[in-house]
């Protein structure tokens, strides 16, 4: 599987998110940029989770047919052609971080798929639910992480 390369101009990989993120700040998408997209790719899926948030992953991103010949997205925008589905805050689009006070700082897996057709998903899609319409589906992905506590 190709790898896609992935990264932002707001936090580097493994770094603290600025607080205009979250969402007891400016709770805005933050911008990211994409390279590497296999030319195969029908469409790509940005998928964002935390996995510290409890029993299961938290979806506080997912957005579906972005197009493949796109290479990034704007601070508080939506990616070219994409379609922003329910997070699990019961928002649709962005949910920025709002960990616990006092916890250890959680983790914010933001990954970029490349599919070779569209994902089937139920209406509020759950995190599991994205990760199982993925499988076959995948031509290459990329991850990075942001880290948030407050």
């Amino acid at each position: 599987m190709a790898g896609i390369m992935l990264r932002s101009t707001a936090f580097t990989d493994h770094d603290l998110l600025p607080g205009r993120f979250a969402q007891d700040g400016g709770n805005v998408s933050p911008p990211l940029q994409w390279s590497d997209v296999p030319d195969p790719a029908e469409e790509l899926v940005l998928v964002v989770e935390d996995p510290d948030a409890g029993r299961a992953p938290f979806l506080h991103w997912l957005v579906t047919g972005i197009a493949p010949d796109s290479t990034g997205v704007a601070e508080g925008a939506v990616p070219q052609g994409g379609r922003e589905w329910p997070n699990a805050a019961g928002g649709t689009g962005w949910s920025g971080p709002l960990p616990p006070r006092g916890e250890e700082a959680h983790r914010y897996f933001f990954r970029l798929y490349a599919v070779n057709r569209p994902l089937e998903l139920p209406p509020s899609p759950q995190a599991a639910d994205v990760h199982e319409a993925l499988a076959g589906r995948e031509l290459g992905s990329g991850t990075m992480v942001g880290t948030y506590r407050r």
